[in-house]
């Protein structure tokens, strides 16, 4: 690509080497999680929402499990001071909740947030200032000792008009823009906020470091944030937060990364949503947690329906393949994906597995409100004979010899080819209906009976070109019997029949289903199926089914054949 010259590294690396992150294999416990959908969600939505709205929304929250709400801006609007008195005097924050505002090192900002503040039981007060490079040459046009007393007058307003507000207030400071930041100007901004705020063991204060804007690879991220863990002040006090976006896309790897380095706390959104890219994804991060066996302190067991509250108030959509939440993320197409996870889903019930280990599923679905059925497997010209055998059997209870999958797989991938679209469970059962159940051309059964029982001596009654005929004929079983019969009365050749059935138990669990196999002179398998209230009627259709299947491919001169009319054979 052109210009690639022009961009160089924007961030800086600890001026120590901080890699004891590196050393620790996974994440064990869940951090304090901050919800900030309300206001860097809220102020990155086209249509921002309306009061309404956003009551809505930190119900979700709420019910989401998120004990620290940043719930806006007070004094930046008239609708985020509404919302936020609104929360406060209709009673709407449940007591094991703390709501967290936002506020710029501005006295009259500072003044207003307090005043929005009042009869908040208890509240985290947000206090930033950019500190980058970029910002302070090209924005501020201010010396690192101006940004720095900017910080420190804000920290000082924090704690005057916390004094004078009733409440139980704890402060967070946010150098923004800290990964632009050098580390050693972040670590001592930071300190000498510290130094103002004093943090003891029964009142801590936060130190959120954001990504403001994603430079670098993860993890240098990482590296930054265990340097400014290691050498912060009061360090035992201070609630290490992490405040990743998804510039790079690395937001998700960020946090976890930064989590290893530190980080006692996350801030981020449902879904990832925010300015630009976004913020980084709490859903995605804490299920990547769960799928560690480590419970992330959310309740996320029902996706689903928080994605049927989250796409109308914030107008946006959760992508098909986002993690945890797309309609496709459990869903494969492919035949051997599909082969691998039905046997692998058999496996567990047979085996009663205590852990999850399911091929190409790195949780189970249900876990999160998602069903089997229709988000697992979903069939196309891709799929294979393992899935389409797995909708049938879970959604129809038909459970199709392996022979037999194969054969009715061709048929349906023929279909979608030709449609060029995905079929659906109904469709499949539609297909396997038409060309496989109780098929009644060109010979029909009518009935049987069996003459005498020990020699399986067995009278059939059909109809061929809306003629009844009948024959009897014997053999080894009732079903050889009237095989046997077939083929000796109407001139049919075929060999190798294979023979199935089962209970069907979903859907009308009277029936039975039977399978029947047979080989033509050719070498062609032929397969049918029958359903019916009786096991052996069942059988006798399936084998009639199969025998109508090998007529239509291989025409017989079936009305030239032998007279039925009483022959015993």
């Amino acid at each position: 690509m052109k210009n690639f010259e022009k961009y160089s590294r924007a961030y800086f690396m600890p001026p120590v080497s901080s890699m004891k992150w590196s050393e620790k294999e996974y994440i064990t416990e869940a951090p304090i999680w901050c919800s900030v959908d309300l206001r860097d969600g809220n102020q990155a939505l086209v249509v921002p929402m309306s009061l309404e709205e956003k009551l809505e929304y930190f119900q979700l929250l709420v019910k989401s499990g998120f004990k620290e709400i940043e719930v806006g801006f007070p004094a930046a609007s008239e609708t985020e001071y509404a919302f936020l008195r609104t929360l406060i005097e209709q009673s709407l924050i449940p007591d094991d909740v703390t709501i967290q505002v936002l506020t710029q090192s501005r006295e009259h900002i500072i003044r207003k947030t307090f005043e929005s503040l009042q009869g908040v039981k208890k509240a985290v007060v947000h206090l930033y200032n950019s500190t980058s490079v970029a910002q302070r040459e090209q924005v501020f046009k201010r010396s690192n000792d101006e940004i720095i007393g900017i910080a420190v007058t804000g920290a000082k307003l924090l704690k005057k008009y916390a004094g004078e507000t009733e409440g139980d207030f704890k402060f967070q400071y946010s150098p923004e823009s800290f990964t632009g930041t050098e580390m050693e100007f972040a670590l001592d901004i930071c300190n000498r906020v510290l130094d103002v705020w004093q943090p003891t063991e029964d009142q801590k204060v936060i130190i959120n470091l954001p990504a403001t804007v994603s430079f670098s690879m993860p993890h240098v991220y990482a590296s930054q944030i265990e340097y400014m863990s290691d050498h912060l002040k009061f360090r035992d006090n201070v609630i290490l937060s992490v405040h990743p976006h998804n510039d790079r896309g690395t937001g998700v790897a960020d946090a976890e990364l930064g989590m290893l380095a530190g980080a006692e706390r996350v801030e981020g959104t449902l879904f990832g949503n925010g300015e630009r890219t976004g913020n980084v994804d709490i859903v995605t991060l804490a299920l990547n947690m769960f799928s560690h066996g480590v419970d992330p302190k959310l309740n996320f067991e029902n996706i689903p329906e928080i994605i049927s509250v989250y796409e109308p108030l914030t107008k946006m959509k959760v992508n098909e393949r986002h993690p945890y939440g797309g309609e496709l993320v459990f869903t494969a197409f492919s035949g051997s994906h599909q082969d691998a996870i039905a046997k692998g889903m058999k496996w567990r019930e047979e085996k009663e597995c205590q852990y999850w280990t399911v091929p190409y599923l790195m949780i189970d679905p249900k876990d999160i409100g998602r069903e089997y059925e229709g988000d697992i497997i979903r069939i196309n010209s891709q799929s294979g004979k393992g899935g389409i055998g797995y909708v049938l059997e879970q959604k129809y209870g038909l459970q199709l010899p392996q022979e037999m999958r194969e054969s009715f797989g061709y048929s349906v991938k023929n279909v979608s080819d030709r449609l060029h679209k995905e079929l659906k469970p109904d469709d499949i059962y539609d297909i396997f209906k038409k060309e496989y159940v109780n098929i009644t051309a060109p010979i029909e059964f009518i009935n049987y009976k069996f003459v005498q029982h020990d020699t399986y001596q067995t009278a059939v009654t059909i109809r061929i070109n809306s003629e009844i005929q009948e024959f009897e004929s014997g053999g080894n079983g009732r079903l050889d019997a009237i095989s046997h019969g077939l083929q000796t009365n109407l001139g049919l050749h075929y060999r190798n029949l294979i023979y199935k059935e089962h209970a069907l138990e979903i859907g009308s669990g009277s029936q039975a289903v039977s399978y029947v196999g047979i080989t033509s002179q050719e070498g062609a398998v032929y397969w049918g199926c029958g359903i019916d209230v009786d096991i052996m009627t069942s059988s006798v259709k399936a084998l009639f089914s199969a025998v109508n299947k090998m007529i239509v491919i291989v025409p017989l001169s079936i009305e030239n054949a032998p007279s039925t009319g009483g022959s015993n054979n």
